[in-house]
């Protein structure tokens, strides 16, 4: 899955700082965090408002095990308070502050604004991301479908694999670089910017389009970005028509409790924490599996798909 699209190399203004943070930027790449360390202090001495450079000190200071991490975070979010570069969530994972119910949107966002021209080829080539084929095999007995809403659409991989099993394809997602790729490809009737986080007046699901349209809602490896899904679910309700499917995917976390967040800055939700909401929610369970969904480091990802009616 995606790295941070703040680990590169961006400006500072000055280019003695900007070739301080490059070598130290090499360091860290080979091992040396200490003195990646000490020459991005170098640089900030110089551009001391550079929040980019704030966060990759905070990564550096983390990985080197010094607890001043947790200061060049808070002062990346000083400079930074959208929180652009996921520092919360960094100082959750060091122990500096609680875990967010989900990261920021504006994060999010920018972290696949960045990743969209590799999305494909990095995620199904390297990675060997099978979520939206798996997904797909797990409606299809269902089908046909009139209309499809695809949550978190991306570049399109999930629509590609319904698209000859559902009448209108409507795609949505935070980032507008996916859907630029999404519109490439030639497969949605309809795209639009959404953020599922937010209320239903809010999200951008709606507007001119109507409530309780969709008889299949997908999400394909989207709620790992989100932790709580106490926002997406009435949503989800909000755009099914009665009987119509929810088919979705979690990273597993195994025997934890509720969701997790995991050092990749991904959540993971456990099945039992699944089961409530869906009870909670009156969708009926048709379909668990557990599975492979991608690989990450080498290591295998573990996740669970699910696959719920709202009744009729």
């Amino acid at each position: 899955m995606p790295p941070s699209p703040f680990s590169s190399q961006f400006s500072s203004g000055d280019a003695t700082a900007d070739r301080r943070a490059d070598y130290a930027r090499m360091l860290a790449e080979g091992g040396d965090f200490a003195a990646a360390a000490e020459l991005i202090e170098q640089a900030l001495e110089l551009t001391p408002d550079w929040a980019a450079g704030w966060f990759r000190l905070g990564e550096y200071r983390d990985k080197t095990g010094l607890g001043t991490a947790a200061d060049a975070y808070r002062k990346t979010l000083a400079l930074r308070p959208d929180d652009v570069f996921g520092a919360r969530l960094k100082l959750a994972l060091i122990g500096a502050e609680q875990t967010p119910d989900r990261p920021p949107s504006r994060y999010v966002e920018g972290l696949f604004d960045d990743y969209a021209d590799r999305f494909d080829t990095a995620l199904v080539e390297k990675l060997g991301y099978s979520v939206p084929g798996k997904l797909a095999g797990l409606v299809t007995p269902h089908g046909p479908f009139r209309i499809t809403v695809d949550l978190g659409c991306g570049t399109g991989l999930f629509g590609a694999e319904i698209r000859g099993r559902t009448e209108r394809l409507e795609g949505f997602d935070l980032s507008l670089n996916m859907l630029a790729k999404a519109q490439a490809k030639g497969l949605y009737d309809h795209l639009g910017q959404s953020d599922l986080s937010l209320a239903s007046n809010e999200s951008g699901l709606f507007g001119d389009l109507p409530a309780q349209r969709a008889d299949l809602v997908s999400a394909a490896d989207v709620l790992m970005y989100l932790g709580s899904l106490e926002t997406v679910f009435p949503l989800v309700l909000e755009l099914l028509s009665p009987a119509g499917l929810f088919a979705f995917s979690v990273e597993d976390a195994g025997e934890r409790e509720g969701f997790v967040l995991r050092d990749s800055l991904r959540y993971a939700h456990s099945e039992a924490y699944i089961r409530t909401l869906l009870s909670r929610f009156d969708l009926d369970l048709l379909k668990v599996e557990n599975t492979v969904i991608r690989m990450d480091a080498g290591k295998p990802v573990h996740g669970i798909l699910f696959l719920s009616r709202k009744p009729d």
